[in-house]
């Protein structure tokens, strides 16, 4: 059985007006890319690089699927669920490190 885990993950702008919902299996990688403009593309546009909330999956297929899930929601439905576990939206990369 694979121990490797997976990441739902929402970064937002410096401001909280724009969100960008993805996932991957190597968190502290991925928001560093968002954070350096790695990637040219919707997040570094818009500056998308603060993360604001995440959540821990165990199979790619969970992953994929709470992702759909997700992208689905209304974005007030998006910022609730941020504010439950990061009230402030304060960024949780540097928590990871």
């Amino acid at each position: 059985m694979s121990t490797k885990q997976y990441y739902v993950y929402i970064t937002a702008s410096s401001n909280n007006t724009v969100l960008y919902l993805g996932i991957t299996n190597d968190l502290i990688r991925r928001v560093w890319e968002h954070k350096n403009s790695f990637v040219k593309g919707f997040t570094a546009k818009y500056k998308v690089t603060k993360l604001v909330y995440f959540e821990v999956l165990q199979t790619s297929y969970e992953a994929i699927s709470r992702e759909k899930q997700l992208k689905n929601w209304h974005r007030e439905w998006k910022m609730n669920l941020i504010k439950k576990t990061n009230p402030d939206f304060k960024d949780l990369y540097e928590e990871l490190l």
